[in-house]
């Protein structure tokens, strides 16, 4: 699933945003949005002044905290934070199939990751970072995440494991992620660097061999032709 489609998901509940006047209505909305079949970033819904307002709200509050969650946070985030609203079973689906984008994502490492490098994630780990009972229903998430073009991947059973080769870029940006992001890059970029000038050096040091090399059999052809023509 690409961006755009997902904004596009987003769309109607970024519409109703501007009508829900109440902080009933906006937590009502944020309910909706989290529930919705085919929604999954939240950034824009965030920043609607009337979604921004539930942050000063003491009843309703925690349901700002919730977005957050399901913009960039995980089902391992949810259970760590206090008195949040309860989630449906739509939600804990969604979360479910947003924290495998997340879990996915940060078993690659960053840009030096080809197109073909690949997650491969244990059954056991995931049905535990997940609160997945069974392999089936491990199996019947990955499913669904894979027909929901969120996830290219196969299920291998005989091995329990996951191989994932690509995760759609769904996931919104924490506050502060960017700079961490680019400090990776960086980081990334100095071993590339290094690995560049040791491979620099290595090949400098095969053609620093090759003419010893060639000076000596020149030297050695001429000794023999002399030695042939005294």
């Amino acid at each position: 699933m690409d961006q755009s489609r997902a904004i596009n998901g987003l769309a109607p509940f970024i519409a109703l945003a501007k009508s829900a006047n109440s902080p009933r209505a906006a937590a009502d909305l944020v309910t909706q949005a989290t529930s919705a079949a085919n929604t999954y970033v939240f950034a824009a819904l965030l920043e609607q002044p009337n979604v921004k307002a539930l942050v000063s709200n003491e009843q309703y509050g925690k349901f700002h905290t919730l977005l957050e969650i399901f913009a960039w946070g995980t089902l391992e985030t949810y259970e760590a934070t206090t008195d949040l609203p309860p989630l449906s079973d739509a939600q804990l689906q969604k979360l479910r199939l947003l924290s495998l984008l997340t879990i996915a994502s940060q078993r690659k490492e960053p840009p030096s990751s080809s197109p073909s490098s690949a997650s491969n994630l244990s059954y056991n780990s995931l049905c535990t970072r997940l609160r997945l009972e069974s392999s089936i229903e491990l199996e019947q998430l990955v499913t669904e995440a894979i027909y929901s073009d969120l996830v290219v991947a196969t299920l291998n059973p005989a091995l329990q494991t996951v191989v994932i080769t690509s995760v759609a870029p769904l996931r919104d940006l924490a506050p502060g992620s960017v700079q961490s992001m680019i400090d990776e890059l960086a980081a990334w970029s100095k071993r590339c660097s290094s690995v560049l000038a040791d491979l620099e050096a290595e090949i400098q040091k095969v053609k620093d061999e090759a003419e010893l090399r060639a000076g000596r059999e020149a030297r050695t052809e001429r000794q023999v032709k002399a030695a042939m023509d005294a």
